[in-house]
C-alpha cells in the first residue's frame, strides 16, 4: 500500500475532505472539519483514531500498529505494509467515530453514509 491506496480509500468517504494543515506534505483527512487519518512526511503509514486508549494499546501490543507520533494516545499509526482488510476497516472504523461524534446538524449536512 502507499499514499495514493490510503487517499483513494478516504476520498470514497461521504462528506471527506483532504488538506495539508501543517504544510510540508501532510495529508490530513477531515469529516466535518474533524481529522480521522493522516499520512505524514516520512510517507510509510497513516494515522487514524481509535475509539480509546486501551483499543489503541490492544493493537500496538498485537504488533498491529504503533503509536502515532504527535496524536493522543487513542491513535495509532499503521504502517503501509499492513494487510489491506485491517487498513480499510480501521480507516472506516475511524471516520464512522469521527463523523458520530460530530453535532446532529453536522452529521445531517453530510451525504448519506452508504
Amino acid at each position: 500500500m502507499n499514499r495514493d491506496f490510503i487517499n483513494s480509500i478516504c476520498r470514497a468517504l461521504p462528506g471527506a475532505e483532504l488538506s495539508d494543515p501543517w504544510g510540508g506534505g501532510h495529508d490530513a483527512w477531515k469529516v466535518g472539519g474533524k481529522m480521522f487519518a493522516c499520512i505524514g512526511t516520512a510517507n510509510d503509514g497513516v494515522s487514524v483514531k481509535t475509539p480509546d486508549i486501551e483499543t489503541a494499546q490492544m493493537l500496538i501490543d498485537a504488533n498491529v500498529a504503533t503509536k502515532a507520533p504527535y496524536f493522543h494516545r487513542s491513535w495509532i499509526r499503521l504502517p503501509f505494509d499492513c494487510a489491506e482488510d485491517e487498513l480499510r476497516h480501521r480507516l472506516t472504523a475511524s471516520y464512522d467515530l469521527v463523523r458520530a461524534s460530530l453535532t446532529k446538524k453536522a452529521q445531517a449536512a453530510l451525504p448519506d453514509r452508504r
